[in-house]
């Protein structure tokens, strides 16, 4: 299954990247550059997925739409996208 999610980026002083995600709660990212923190991203969004997904009654939340993100100065959206395996050994 393929879920795709917004997060937003804020560039930091120094130049590394910080990020979170509004529609996944205390999901958050970093990177020294912006690569690095679109990486850290994929994988935080994985693990918040896969943790919900453990859970009796999951409960995905709604998708944002990224052109309706408010974005301050210095901050950038993107779209995450996370491929999840609802079990082990099964191919796509």
């Amino acid at each position: 299954m393929t879920f795709i999610y917004p997060v937003i980026l804020t560039r930091r002083d120094d130049g590394s990247w910080e990020g979170e995600f509004p529609d996944l709660e205390m999901c958050r990212c970093e990177g020294a550059n912006l690569h690095e923190a679109l990486e850290d991203a994929r994988l935080a969004a994985y693990n918040w997925i896969d943790l919900e997904l453990q859970e009796d009654s999951p409960v995905m939340p709604h998708v944002s739409d990224i052109e309706d993100l408010k974005l301050e100065e210095g901050q950038v959206a993107r779209r995450v996208m996370v491929h999840y395996r609802f079990m082990e050994g099964w191919d796509e």
